[in-house]
């Protein structure tokens, strides 16, 4: 266990977050120093049981308690965090309540209402401290920012992506139906604004004395996310379809085969179009008509992309990166394999390597991509098990204790 040394160590956030949006954006404060405490119910947040899983708790029977009690997907979001509390019970709501008095923010990723109806919604908690900021992500927003006829509705990831437009603008060209992204970006992305929102309204309540509600819709998130699916069709109503390997509207710009894989070309200027040309030995592309820029070249998209095609696939992604790696914009389309021994992941501590509870080998997870000079951010705790943080959160906060049990 180390220490919080992150940007925003003096600020502590209550953490009522379930699943993949909320707690990724509270990992995220947590690396950047922020004092994190998880509000949890008694059966614990519904990733806790999400694969991969360690030896220990995969092999371990009904009855008996494994040595952890998490996964791989509960781990990456939930590091650094510390547990407490279960909103369900009267005497704890009291001590949520306390917490609250004692916090810069408040973030949950709860359905309309649910706070509400806890009797722990915003009114409520602002009444006991006016300087606390309550952010929180809905599928569809929040009524106190702005009415959506789908307010009520449940929201996943994958709801977010297709109603965005996303799914609609991912896969291979011609392709009907939609793909979805590779990644819960539908969860990610709304979960990464969410802390920035918080940081910023902590930053003005810390500056008026003046706390505030505010929320992150995933369908508004992924909209901002699909900015270019937005913009070609406000312009000219330009309605854009699956994407494919390659840019809308650039050419090169986008994923080419190689003998062993495929790496990703950007050459859309002048400069790196030679540069290009040069390394596939062709500068009859240069002076061909069908070649002559970005936006000549996307018109003979089928043209151009069986030259390049036709030179990559003859080579390995390798002998590719040996002659454009650091003159171009490329790089190789690499698998978990690849970005476990790439040097640059490994000079820049993006991999994390932690020993779990238990009879369990060292497991890895991802590290924080904000890389400060002063005050370094990252990983310091390793993720907690259920309950293991409430008898020291009750005596750091003088929460009262409950009246028949101690707890």
């Amino acid at each position: 266990m180390g220490e919080r040394t992150g940007p925003l160590k003096d600020i502590t956030v209550i953490d009522c977050t379930i699943a993949l949006a909320g707690p990724f954006g509270t990992a995220m404060l947590a690396d950047l120093g922020a004092n994190v405490i998880k509000v949890e119910p008694p059966h614990g947040d519904v990733s806790r049981p999400t694969p991969p899983l360690p030896p220990d708790y995969a092999n371990a029977s009904s009855e008996e308690k494994a040595g952890v009690d998490y996964g791989g997907y509960f781990a990456s979001i939930n590091r650094n965090k510390r547990i407490v509390l279960d909103l369900k019970l009267e005497e704890d709501k009291e001590k949520l309540l306390s917490l609250c008095e004692q916090a810069d923010a408040i973030v949950e990723n709860m359905r309309v209402g649910v706070m509400d109806r806890l009797g722990v919604g915003y009114e409520v908690i602002k009444a006991r401290n006016p300087a606390i900021v309550y952010g929180c992500i809905r599928g569809f927003g929040d009524p106190r920012t702005g009415e959506s006829p789908y307010a009520q509705w449940p929201a996943y990831d994958i709801v977010a992506q297709a109603m965005s437009g996303h799914a609609h603008i991912t896969g291979p060209e011609d392709s009907a139906g939609g793909y979805p992204s590779g990644v819960s970006v539908g969860d990610i992305y709304p979960g990464t604004l969410m802390a920035l929102g918080v940081v910023s309204a902590v930053h003005h309540a810390r500056v008026t004395g003046e706390g505030q509600f505010f929320d992150v819709a995933m369908y508004d998130a992924m909209l901002a996310f699909c900015e270019t699916l937005i913009s070609n069709y406000g312009y000219n109503q330009t309605s854009l379809g699956p994407r494919g390997q390659h840019h809308p509207n650039l050419m090169p710009f986008g994923i080419f085969p190689t003998s062993d894989g495929a790496v990703a070309l950007a050459c859309p200027g002048p400069k790196h179009w030679q540069l290009l040309c040069d390394a596939m030995g062709r500068d009859d592309l240069i002076k061909d008509e069908r070649c002559k820029n970005t936006f000549v070249r996307k018109k003979n998209q089928v043209f151009v992309e069986a030259q390049i095609s036709a030179w990559t696939s003859s080579v390995t992604k390798a002998e590719v990166m040996a002659l454009l790696g650091g003159k171009v914009p490329s790089g190789p389309v690499n698998a978990a394999e690849d970005i476990f021994n790439d040097p640059h992941v490994q000079a820049r501590n993006m991999i994390t390597r932690f020993q779990l509870p238990g009879d369990n080998p060292d497991v890895a997870i991802v590290g924080t991509p904000l890389k400060f000079t002063q005050t370094n951010a990252g990983f310091y705790r390793r993720p907690p098990m259920l309950g293991e943080h409430t008898e020291e959160i009750i005596k750091e906060f003088k929460l009262k204790q409950h009246p028949l049990t101690g707890d």
